[in-house]
Parts: structure tokens; sequence; C-alpha cells
């Protein structure tokens, strides 16, 4: 199962490190690298706070862009015959295949918000 924190609009990953007992979380929207850890629930919001926070001020600083760009495309190699069955189910329903795939894509996250 897959944990996800939100703070003022960042998102981060959260799982339990057995080796060291503890819960590790990592925002995955940003432009470098803020992770955290704690024992309970309420330091791992504390910290992810005080980790965001900390990540913010020295993207200002640096006049750095906090939040990771991404550019729209994907380049996936698939099987011959699952692309070939991706292509006709595009043509049935009447979409390109680009349609087609970022539909089925946002259906699919739409399941895990």
């Amino acid at each position: 199962m897959i944990n996800v924190l939100e703070i003022d609009g960042y998102r981060a990953v959260i799982e339990f490190d057995s080796e060291i007992e503890m819960f590790r979380g990592e925002f995955i929207d940003l432009n470098g690298g803020a992770d955290f850890y704690a024992t309970d629930v309420k330091g791992l919001w504390e910290e992810a706070r005080k980790s965001l926070a900390v990540f913010l001020d020295m993207c200002r600083e640096d006049g750095v862009e906090p939040h990771r760009q991404f550019t729209g495309q994907i380049a996936i190699q698939l099987p011959p015959r699952l692309y070939a069955d991706i292509a006709a189910a595009a043509r049935v329903q009447g979409q390109t295949l680009d349609e087609w795939v970022e539909r089925a894509l946002d259906r699919q996250v739409a399941v895990q918000r």
C-alpha cells in the first residue's frame, strides 16, 4: 500500500523502514531531494513540515523553482500484441492512440488519489 502525505500541495510518499524501525517520507514533486523520518504519525507530520520549509527556503535563497517540471512526454516500449490491442481499442472508441492512453492513465491515477 502506498501512503501519500500532502502538505501545502506538495506530496510525499511514506514508507516504513523496518531496518531502522522508522517511517520515511520523501517529497516527490520537488526539484530536488527532501526527505524526513519519524517513529510515529504525529512526528511524521512535524518532520515533513520542517523538511519542506527548509527545502523551500533553500530554493528561495538560490532562486530555484521548487516544483519539478515535466515535459508531458513519455516514451515506453510495449509488447507488440499489447500495442496492437491498444491501437485497436483507440480506433474503436474514435480516439487517437495518445488520447486513449491519456484517458487510461488518468483513470488509473484517479484510483490512487
